[in-house]
């Protein structure tokens, strides 16, 4: 009976000890996917920086990361190798990987898939994406403001619609300061470029360019090449101003971690529904990066006051009068772009040296 009686009293304790105790949270496995490596110092390194953000602030997150995978068929093995080693997020970070995510998550219904940008989603796949827009918008006007000979350079990696719209932002910023900027662009066919990305910042130093932007993987290149030829340049995706002093004048840098973690943990409460999820200057997904020393106050001053206004919603970059390289009008007088023309953008604007197709 004694032992009889110790027995139920353990019994109670236990009982009670798991009556009253918080439940542990279920652990996610996280998996990402880069097109390129995560140390490029930019667009992979950012997406990494988000992949460390939730480790350090989630809870019960584990991540998995895997480097330079290439947009085609072998990203979906990766995404089914993550799914089969028990993933059951997956960020697939690059352009090129949606129709890849589209068609695992319809083999794998209880995965979901989060992929940086684009228009299609899914039941198990959603997009999500920070709005540079206005960032490149600004640095245009600076780039405008300190370039002496009014002529813009632009290196991009691919004619899609991400890219256009940096360029069209960023002429449409330098054109508000310069009426007769023009920006005249390069296009490499790679995200990883390091050799064209040399030749052609110093083709554009050559042609008397002398503020070069850009929008490939890595800006270090670029800034490396620049800051040898005594230009200028507009970084993009990270802030690397202390690798080019001279030569930066201001970026626009991602800051994808708060975004990334409010995902996950709509996933892990069972109360996401796949969208197009768009951050933006005003929420801090997208940032415009400290100036650089040849920026001087008075710009420096005027930018701001634009940006402020962006943030409160006073101003939209993409109000016309916008007219397309051929003249053909985007947007009248005192019209705004609807959002599906703006991620749909197939044009470069009036002003834009080369080719969108």
């Amino acid at each position: 009976m004694i032992i009889r009686g110790i027995l139920f009293q353990l019994t109670l304790i236990t009982l009670s000890a798991i009556s009253f105790s918080t439940p542990a949270l279920a652990e996610s496995k996280i998996g990402f996917i880069y097109v390129g490596p995560a140390a490029d110092y930019g667009y992979n390194m950012s997406m990494d920086l988000g992949r460390k953000y939730l480790e350090k602030n989630g809870t019960g997150i584990t991540t998995t990361m895997f480097e330079t995978v290439p947009e085609n068929a072998e990203v979906e093995r990766v995404m089914e190798r993550l799914i089969n080693a028990g993933h059951n997020i997956v960020f697939a970070t690059s352009y090129g990987y949606l129709d890849y995510a589209l068609k695992v998550g319809e083999k794998n219904p209880k995965i979901s898939i989060l992929h940086a940008g684009g228009l299609k989603t899914s039941a198990n796949v959603g997009t999500y994406w920070a709005d540079s827009d206005d960032g490149m918008y600004l640095a245009g006007m600076v780039a405008g403001s300190v370039s002496k000979s009014g002529k813009l350079g632009f290196i991009g990696a691919f004619q899609i619609p991400q890219l256009l719209r940096s360029i069209n932002a960023f002429t449409l910023g330098a054109q508000s300061v310069n009426p007769k900027a023009t920006t005249t662009v390069i296009w490499t066919g790679g995200w990883w470029e390091p050799k064209k990305e040399t030749e052609a910042t110093n083709a554009f130093a050559d042609q008397g360019i002398d503020v070069v932007a850009e929008q490939v993987d890595s800006p270090i290149t670029i800034a490396n090449t620049a800051e040898k030829r005594g230009i200028y340049m507009i970084g993009k995706d990270v802030n690397i101003s202390d690798r080019a002093p001279k030569a930066w004048l201001t970026g626009v840098s991602w800051n994808w971690g708060p975004m990334m973690l409010k995902l996950v943990k709509e996933i892990e409460a069972g109360t996401w529904k796949p969208s197009h999820v768009f951050g933006n200057l005003a929420d801090g997904s997208a940032v415009l990066d400290p100036f650089g020393k040849s920026v001087p106050k008075n710009v420096q001053k005027k930018v701001l006051g634009v940006k402020a206004k962006i943030i409160a919603g006073k101003k939209n970059i993409w109000t016309g009068p916008i007219s397309a390289q051929d003249g053909t009008v985007i947007a009248a007088s005192g019209v705004a772009l609807t959002r599906d023309k703006i991620e749909s953008t197939n044009f470069l604007i009036k002003g834009v040296i080369g080719s969108a197709h």
